[in-house]
């Protein structure tokens, strides 16, 4: 798998630099996946511009990897502009997987996850003791 790395701290980027998502590059791909989850990162950021292909291996292991992501509160995003590889990617139906055109796009992404899980953005229900000593007011 012909590839670089980047360790941040909030993500890794690897930046694949294969046509096609497919034959022995999709294990290689999980073994680096795992090999990141067990050095503690959870958001993998993948740059797929020059991929054009997948095959099945492969839409099983981005399905793995995803899942994994999403299990420690991370995100899976790929990178890439090409239009008919986005609609490739989108018609695999791969829950929650995210595909955004930039580098840039990518990494705000992720820090958005990040500050959604830290202030619990998914608790979002009121109880009533939330509005004890509140009065209400008829001034704006």
């Amino acid at each position: 798998m012909n590839h670089s790395l980047q360790k941040k701290e909030q993500y890794a980027y690897i930046d694949l630099e294969e046509t096609a998502f497919a034959d022995e590059i999709p294990a290689a791909f999980e073994e680096k996946s795992r090999e990141l989850f067990r050095e503690g990162f959870n958001n993998l950021i993948v740059n797929m511009q020059v991929t054009k292909s997948i095959d099945t291996n492969g839409t099983s292991v981005l399905k793995k990897v995803n899942r994994l992501c999403i299990n420690d509160l991370g995100m899976l995003v790929i990178v890439t502009r090409d239009d008919d590889f986005i609609d490739l990617l989108e018609s695999l139906k791969i829950p929650d997987l995210n595909i955004l055109p930039t580098q840039e796009e990518a990494i705000d992404a992720v820090f958005m996850n990040n500050l959604e899980n830290e202030f619990g953005a998914g608790d979002d229900d009121y109880d009533a003791d939330d509005y004890d000593n509140v009065s209400e007011s008829s001034e704006p």
